[in-house]
């Protein structure tokens, strides 16, 4: 590995240090198994095929009469997103304030299948959604009410992108240190055959190791959102199985010594990107 690939791994963050100004919530932090070394390897240029042909593409309009339906059934009440997963790290939309959340009945699973983003129809991958059951920890963001409908329509645009996935956006309650608060969720929804619902984590594991789109790999998503859920507190006993497994697979794919690849420059930004600090709420928990 050159000089210059060694200085950009050692930069990214680590799974056992905080972010500066960030307690570590755990008195002895596990190291990761899925290492920046490892998402490295998982990643390879990829073009983005667009949106499939069975979708309708959401059009300016659309994005816009659904953040005005939403800001209307909110009837004026503070607005709240609640993040899970990605949305931690890489929200996209401004907010004002932000809280610890739980939301009861709802856990997070690999359970959509993409041939985009992360993923690509030679060889798909798998994103986080909210199924039924269980309990799911989060973070709640608070959207600025003086320009509420520009931040829920940056939300919507960074969630959907066709017209089918519409029926994912949500209202849930959630469980805070403040209080219970109703806010929106992205959950499985009626996704219809890209749905992959209840996969064992061995096969997930497999899928997330070897799946890469244009805008970076699975492995990379999933080493993000193990990390930064430490740094707010959260403990995912699923995923830091899954993580784990995840590494284990890179391993056999590539060999425990192969060097890595050079990240793309939106890679090494996702992993670098500082976690959530100031987040209101209680020390980590495992989930049920």
């Amino acid at each position: 590995m050159s000089a210059r690939k060694r200085a950009s791994m050692s930069e990214m963050p680590s799974a056992t240090s905080p972010a500066p100004g960030l307690a570590s919530p755990r008195a002895n932090p596990r190291r990761m198994s899925l290492t920046p070394e490892l998402v490295a390897l998982c990643y390879r240029e990829e073009v983005d095929p667009g949106l499939n042909a069975r979708w309708t593409p959401m059009e300016d309009e659309d994005y816009r009469a659904l953040a005005l339906d939403l800001d209307a059934q909110s009837g004026g009440a503070p607005l709240w997103v609640f993040a899970y997963g990605s949305l931690i790290w890489k929200p996209e939309f401004c907010s004002v304030e932000s809280r610890r959340a739980t939301a009861y009945g709802w856990h997070r699973a690999f359970s959509l299948k993409i041939d985009r983003w992360r993923g690509s129809r030679e060889a798909p991958g798998l994103m986080m959604a909210l199924e039924r059951g269980g309990r799911c920890d989060g973070v709640i963001y608070r959207l600025p009410d003086d320009d509420r409908i520009a931040q829920i329509e940056r939300l919507l645009r960074r969630e959907l992108s066709s017209r089918e996935t519409i029926s994912t956006v949500r209202w849930m309650p959630v469980r805070t240190p403040e209080g219970p608060v109703n806010v929106l969720g992205f959950w499985l929804g009626s996704t219809g055959h890209d749905a992959v619902s209840r996969l064992p984590l061995e096969e997930v594991a497999g899928i997330l190791a070897r799946a890469c789109g244009h805008v970076g790999s699975c492995a990379e998503y999933l080493y993000n959102t193990v990390l930064h859920l430490e740094a707010v507190g959260i403990r995912d006993r699923n995923l830091w199985r899954l993580q784990a497994l995840v590494a284990d697979e890179i391993r056999k794919l590539h060999g425990a010594h192969s060097a890595p690849q050079t990240l793309s420059g939106e890679a090494k930004a996702a992993l670098d990107a500082t976690p959530v600090v100031k987040i209101s709420g209680e020390k980590a928990r495992d989930p049920v």
